[in-house]
């Protein structure tokens, strides 16, 4: 199994997107292989080193975001076999979007691959998308856990628009609030009133199981 798991993870490393479709496919067709197990012990182990790479200066953003797409690409075709046979157990739901007014997509679209690779539900909103619509995506999917995107300067109050609906809808202590973008500080996560906020994919998804206390 490890051989096999070891094959799918390498397609990712090596950006082959046709490569990674094939063994999910196959995947699927075999019985003895755990399809969960395939996506955490394959291709996510695959994007996470990826992401060990991007850190460590080997791999840079066109890499991170072409592993991204392959390692999505195969794991949809997993996950959606796996949701029409209603066996798909997750970690937690995560609702992820960029700040109204913002139409950068990229980093959070990495971080949302990344969170599924580790076994969360993720409702990726797009980008340009309003505190209002955020929340009413929340309560729609009874969601733990809300991931808001800003890369610009005039895009950061989106952030903290969302904590504040949170409050007056008496949400705020079932919904964790997780902040990212470039313009982001430490001092802006405690004056929006956000969880935390992580500076890339990998800080993320680690960021989510501290806050959503799993191990």
């Amino acid at each position: 199994m490890m051989e096999i798991f070891k094959e799918m993870a390498n397609s990712v490393i090596e950006l082959n997107t046709e490569k990674a479709k094939k063994l999910a496919q196959e995947a699927i067709n075999n019985p003895e292989l755990d399809l969960l197990e395939v996506i955490e012990k394959g291709f996510g182990e695959g994007i996470r080193k990826v992401g060990d790479l991007w850190e460590e200066g080997e791999y840079f953003l066109p890499e991170l975001m072409r592993g991204a797409q392959v390692m999505q690409e195969a794991s949809d075709i997993i996950t959606s076999h796996l949701e029409a046979a209603s066996k798909i157990v997750t970690k937690g739901t995560i609702i992820m979007a960029t700040a109204e007014g913002d139409i950068h997509t990229i980093g959070k679209e990495i971080v949302a691959t990344m969170l599924k690779a580790n076994g969360f539900k993720v409702i990726d909103l797009g980008a340009d998308v309003s505190a209002e619509t955020i929340l009413s995506e929340i309560k729609k999917h009874n969601a733990d856990l809300v991931g808001v995107s800003a890369l610009l300067t005039t895009t950061l109050k989106g952030q903290k628009e969302v904590v504040d609906l949170l409050i007056q809808e008496g949400l705020r202590d079932k919904v964790k609030v997780m902040i990212g973008g470039a313009p982001v500080t430490d001092q802006w996560v405690k004056e929006c009133g956000a969880d935390g906020s992580a500076e890339n994919a990998v800080s993320a998804v680690e960021l989510t199981k501290k806050l959503l206390k799993i191990e």
